[in-house]
């Protein structure tokens, strides 16, 4: 794993063309301390569904952020947010910014009575604070478990990052720490003008947003990501990037399809993972373009998805269904977010060991499907580049799946390396 020591002289950079692109740096959030504060009372409010067992989480995760690393091949690849706020920390004027934010962003728990005594802290009791709501003082403040599914926090789009406003009280916070860590750890220092953040009022969270290519992005209309959202991230990516075409995919405003990559990811070139249901229906897409003011949209109705990203692609796709096709299937293979993989490169992918037949149904799309384990196991002594075949890596989940999200909710990409749509298809070979 990444090391505190080294991460003031990482280069940190927003560079996201497309969902399968190599990965070449992240940020995570191994579950720590805050994970065994969730009560049986509290657990809804913190929308959790269960308990989860911390040593176990830990370990699936740290397998995760393993496969990461041997992956990208480099030192710097995984950054984990309490190294990133730790950094930020050593900054007085950080410590200071997040107190008085905080006390504005939660009025109700009366944090602005320690407002002295918390600037007081020393930066590791102001994270431990932070993460899990507990410090010396008599405050009451909840803990932070949602923290692992660090995609929420934020989108990168081509070169900018776009900031989340989170839909829920319980992640006001996680929205805050990542703030405090773009505006003062030195790392985005040079950043700064490619962050975008969005007006009070609308709601937006980052597993809503899929970038398909530089100028074509998907954006969830979910019960996470509200409609003024959708019209102000759209806004901002014509005004601010190379995206042309926006597509917003209306989704039921309900837990069990709460973003747009619980029934839809990218796993190369021309290949999706999608859950039926939802994904085939028709009249459910939007498209937005730019017109003629930065108010104005232009505004088609596709027939559905796989039509609009055929035609703006300009290549045919291939929908892999969750599940494979089996109602009840992909209904309970979705709901362990069998529909949430990762890409680490083109047509190599990562999600959750349990979803079996979602699994088989990779294999009969010419993906071999290995453990997480044999992978790191065969690669213990080698590098790992990709391109010579399709992957599919299973990893054990078990427990982290139990907090309701993937491997790709628990994952920011902050840079890919770009790759020519060529290279991606070499690299991707279809096997049908």
């Amino acid at each position: 794993m990444s090391t505190t020591a080294s991460l003031p002289t990482v280069s940190f950079r927003f560079a996201i063309t497309s969902e399968i692109d190599p990965l070449q740096q992240v940020i995570v959030h191994t579950p720590g301390a805050e994970l065994e504060l969730v009560i049986p009372e509290q657990r809804l409010t913190l929308l959790f569904d269960d308990i989860l067992f911390l040593e176990e989480a830990q370990a699936e995760h740290r397998q995760m952020c393993a496969l990461f690393e041997k992956v990208v091949g480099s030192q710097g690849a995984v950054l984990q947010i309490t190294d990133l706020l730790r950094t930020a920390f050593a900054s007085e004027a950080a410590r200071e910014a997040f107190i008085e934010q905080l006390c504005r962003l939660q009025p109700e728990a009366n944090l602005q009575a320690f407002a002295r005594e918390l600037t007081r802290l020393e930066p590791d009791e102001l994270l431990h604070f932070a993460l899990t709501g507990q410090s010396p003082l008599p405050l009451n403040a909840s803990p932070l478990p949602n923290l692992l599914f660090t995609r929420d926090l934020a989108a990168v789009v081509n070169d900018h990052l776009i900031v989340s406003h989170p839909a829920t009280a319980a992640r006001a916070r996680e929205s805050l720490i990542l703030r405090i860590i773009l505006e003062y750890h030195p790392g985005f220092a040079a950043l700064r003008d490619h962050i975008i953040y969005l007006p009070e009022g609308v709601t937006f969270e980052g597993g809503d947003l899929l970038v398909a290519s530089p100028e074509v992005v998907l954006l969830g209309h979910s019960e996470r990501t509200s409609l003024g959202g959708v019209a102000h991230v759209a806004r901002s990516l014509f005004s601010r990037t190379a995206v042309r075409h926006v597509l917003v995919v209306d989704l039921p405003k309900q837990r069990a399809s709460m973003h747009l990559d619980t029934v839809f990811t990218f796993v190369s070139a021309d290949e999706c993972v999608v859950f039926p249901p939802l994904l085939h229906q028709e009249g459910n897409v939007l498209h937005l373009m730019p017109g003629d003011t930065p108010e104005q949209f232009v505004t088609e109705m596709p027939a559905d998805l796989k039509t609009a990203l055929e035609n703006l692609l300009d290549r045919p796709l291939t929908f892999i269904p969750c599940g494979g096709d089996n109602p009840v299937h992909q209904k309970r293979e979705q709901w362990t977010d069998g529909a949430n993989f990762f890409a680490l490169a083109p047509g190599v992918v990562v999600g959750y060991e349990r979803n079996h037949y979602t699994f088989e149904e990779m294999r009969r799309h010419g993906y071999r499907v290995v453990t997480a384990e044999s992978f790191l196991s065969y690669y213990a002594e080698s590098p790992f580049a990709p391109g010579a075949e399709k992957l599919a890596i299973k990893l054990e989940g078990n427990e982290l799946s139990r907090g309701r999200g993937g491997p790709r909710c628990m994952t920011l990409p902050l840079a890919r390396q770009v790759m020519p749509p060529e290279a991606k298809a070499s690299t991707a070979p279809q096997q049908r």
